[in-house]
């Protein structure tokens, strides 16, 4: 098993002018980046090779399964940015607010406020998240100790750009030609990335496959509670076992 950062995330430093908001130029620069990790990656070790990513991931993940720019043998989404949660406009509408917004302001600014006092957390951040006070403790933690994982609002520019793949994504015809399994686990409660676009994605995937939460799951799906948890992860579960068995010798 690998993890990596995206370039401008986590530890990978950060893409704007200041060093919390999550900036980036172009998604193609992550669309690329996973790429050439991809190769390496694959070349270097054995099958079956899946690929698993969450939130914006999973965005750029089955964009880059749509452009056939990966292989995986099975592919697993959690909460998937496939949509912004926010107003109820369609792309078409919102891509050209976004773009207006980086030509009246610097584009690397940030594009919604992240707390009332600068430097510290929102106070309802964790409603978003999960209802896992333990689980949201250690995310906090990890903020305290090692100050280069935290990161704040998107910019506008990110904004912008996340509409346009976001459109390119769903452009007619694309998800319909992905052969590969691929499971999405989310919550209809969630508020950060929008359920909608979640079902529509698995509509269109001829071999998607959708495990839904309600009320009892925010966000972070495999931050939640026990319960939650661990059904999303026997679901992760049983869809590799089904998918891409691996052999006992």
């Amino acid at each position: 098993m690998t993890a990596a950062d995206w370039r401008g995330q986590a530890g990978s430093g950060r893409l704007g002018s200041d060093a919390t908001t999550g900036h980036v130029e172009d998604f193609q620069i992550w669309l690329d980046d996973l790429a050439a990790f991809w190769r390496d990656w694959k070349a270097s070790t054995p099958g079956p090779h899946v690929l698993a990513a969450h939130s914006m991931g999973g965005h750029i993940v089955l964009r880059a399964l749509v452009e056939r720019l990966v292989d995986p043998d099975a592919l697993v989404l959690s909460a998937p940015m496939l949509g912004m949660a926010g107003p109820p406009l369609p792309l078409a509408v919102l891509h050209p607010i976004a773009r207006l917004m980086t030509l009246i302001g610097n584009p690397t600014r940030p594009a919604w406020k992240w707390s009332e006092k600068p430097g510290e957390m929102p106070t309802r951040r964790r409603d978003l998240l999960t209802h896992d006070d333990d689980r949201y403790e250690d995310e906090l933690w990890w903020r305290s100790h090692r100050p280069e994982l935290v990161m704040g609002p998107g910019s506008w520019r990110w904004v912008e750009r996340a509409y346009a793949s976001t459109r390119a994504l769903f452009a007619s015809g694309g998800l319909e030609q992905v052969t590969t399994p691929v499971l999405i686990v989310a919550t209809a409660d969630d508020k950060l990335v929008s359920h909608a676009a979640i079902q529509k994605a698995i509509a269109r995937l001829p071999k998607g496959q959708l495990v839904e939460f309600g009320p009892e799951a925010r966000h972070e799906i495999l931050r939640e509670a026990d319960p939650v948890r661990d059904r999303a992860i026997s679901a992760i579960a049983d869809f590799l076992d089904r998918t891409v068995p691996v052999s006992a010798e």
